[in-house]
């Protein structure tokens, strides 16, 4: 009859149960290691939610600035720079016409009111 021993383990109970509280090291280790990357990533989440919330608002606001102050400020003529004088003391007529053209996109000068300008300045 064979009889068992009493007491310290064997070498394979030994190897075994050294087997057992390493892998439950590992799976516990890699569940907080997980717990702990997806608490990063919801972080990262929800700073960039916040973020853009934020960005969102200072548009918004800046839009509201914007259209209070168009429709506060009466639209003023953007008036193009008086052109410089040739240097034979004659006018610039590239720049007058240019002038003449921004008056009329401007919608200062009817297309009539133009043409007449137009003529005049080139001597036609």
């Amino acid at each position: 009859m064979m009889m068992r021993r009493m007491g310290r383990p064997g070498l394979i109970g030994l190897a075994a149960r050294t087997a057992v509280v390493a892998g439950t090291a590992t799976a516990v280790s890699g569940g907080m290691r997980r717990r702990g990357e997806e608490k990063q990533q919801n972080a990262a989440e929800q700073q960039q939610y916040e973020a853009q919330q934020q960005q969102d608002q200072i548009n918004a606001a800046a839009a509201a600035a914007v259209a209070a102050q168009t429709a506060a400020a009466p639209a003023a003529p953007v008036v193009a720079p008086a052109p410089a004088a040739a240097a034979d003391g004659g006018s610039d007529v590239i720049g007058e016409l240019t002038k003449l053209a921004g008056l009329h996109t401007q919608g200062i000068l009817s297309d009539a009111e133009f043409t007449a300008a137009k003529a005049k300045l080139l001597g036609i």
